[in-house]
């Protein structure tokens, strides 16, 4: 798995036929998975999510965020008889890798298979994870947020960026960087996971289900490693701010090509409710007034 070899080149390294390296791939994916599937768990109790929230505002000073969500499309070569199912806006054949991390990048929910032709939105929507929201099985925070990028909906425990098509002043403007910096995290903890796992390098030559279960075992050895291993992740592999010159300094894993892991597009949705729209408000009003960081307006220059 930290290797991009396809199982023919394996065969021709190893003189294994590539049937065989098939076989014992699944199984040891598996195997995997079973042993440590359990290291990424989404918090149930009010206790775990406290402390969550407050690793993110210690961290990355966002109040009440109970974690960060993103997206990504996994390229897997093209799935016999499956026409457009898996063809993305990209053009390529996917499916996709959507994740929930904690504020020190560990997955602490992840769905993974939906065909590439949904979007963010449609797989958060049918998601287990917005099931057990709405049905409010996770005793999640009367005040707890999820921070999202603009493919996710709006609503009172999702904030996303506001629309600078709109009113974008230097109050929205605080907002999404502050929203953005909280965000960063989800962005790393994909980082991480192509930089170490180097099958995501180029697209994967798996059929759809031997491909779910590698996404599934990567990320179980990512949380793992990130409990067991101290320099698993060193600072310079992360996306980092320079607060004087207000810009953004990338990390390494910017510079591992990723032809397997690829982004979303935005939603044009735009149908959100009074009650999530003033939930944003309040929060952008506190991020200029009593929630404030010392360095925000030097990183907004730069919007």
């Amino acid at each position: 798995m930290d290797e991009s070899d396809s199982f023919g080149s394996l065969e021709f390294l190893y003189r294994v036929p590539r049937n065989t390296i098939s076989y014992f791939f699944q199984e040891v994916c598996e195997a995997i998975w079973t042993a440590l599937g359990k290291v990424i768990k989404v918090p149930g109790s009010q206790h775990e999510w406290n402390n969550i929230m407050e690793d993110y505002y210690r961290l990355w000073n966002f109040p009440n965020c109970c974690g960060a969500m993103d997206g990504k499309l996994v390229n897997i070569r093209c799935p016999g008889r499956s026409g457009s199912e898996y063809f993305d806006y990209k053009k390529n054949f996917s499916i996709h890798l959507f994740a929930v991390v904690d504020a020190n990048y560990n997955f602490i929910y992840i769905d993974v298979g939906t065909n590439g032709r949904a979007n963010d939105a449609s797989v958060f929507n049918k998601s287990t994870l917005n099931e057990a929201l709405l049905s409010n099985l996770l005793n999640f925070p009367k005040e707890g947020v999820i921070v999202a990028d603009d493919a996710f909906p709006l609503r009172t425990d999702i904030l996303k960026p506001y629309n600078t098509r709109g009113e974008f002043g230097d109050k929205q403007k605080i907002f999404n960087y502050r929203l953005s910096r909280a965000r960063r995290v989800v962005e790393n903890s994909f980082g991480i996971l192509v930089s170490k796992f180097r099958i995501y390098e180029k697209a994967i030559p798996l059929s759809v289900q031997k491909v779910e279960q590698l996404v599934k075992t990567t990320c179980a050895l990512h949380n793992w490693l990130r409990k067991t291993t101290v320099d698993y992740v060193q600072q310079r592999s992360l996306e980092t701010e320079d607060w004087v010159t207000g810009s953004i300094v990338p990390g390494e894993w910017r510079e591992v090509p990723s032809l397997a892991l690829s982004d979303l597009p935005p939603t044009n949705a735009r149908n959100h409710s009074e009650n999530a729209r003033r939930v944003r408000d309040v929060y952008a009003e506190k991020f200029v007034t009593s929630c404030t960081v010392p360095w925000q307006w030097n990183m907004i220059r730069r919007i």
